[in-house]
């Protein structure tokens, strides 16, 4: 079994900033997990905004390149999500993921609110 424990939301200004970070624990070798933040706006299907994989190659949606930074601290188990120049269409729920042998885990989700 294998838990992820997002932290860092909250409500912030357009153009503010937040850092999310997840902690994963269970049975996980944090270090060859790939892993990624998804977000759920109302009405919305979930969408992949970042992902990292075990060599710290990066991958980010369109609409939050040059905004968004997702890095990992394996020896904390712990992956993060800097968010900077923060939008309303960033309001969403963001979800901490991690593939591991072949299985998906889910974190049960931190609210993002950008709003004035």
């Amino acid at each position: 079994q294998v838990q992820l424990v997002e932290s860092g939301g909250g409500l912030v200004q357009p153009g503010g900033s937040l850092r999310l970070s997840c902690a994963a624990s269970g049975s996980i070798v944090f270090s060859f997990a790939v892993m990624g933040w998804y977000r759920q706006a109302p009405g919305q299907q979930r969408e992949l905004v970042a992902v990292i994989n075990s060599g710290g190659t990066t991958n980010y949606v369109d609409s939050v390149k040059g905004r968004f930074t997702i890095s990992r601290d394996n020896a904390k188990n712990t992956v993060h999500l800097q968010m900077n120049s923060l939008k309303p269409e960033d309001t969403a729920v963001y979800y901490c993921n991690a593939e591991w042998r072949t299985l998906a885990y889910w974190g049960q989700g931190t609210q993002v609110t950008v709003s004035s």
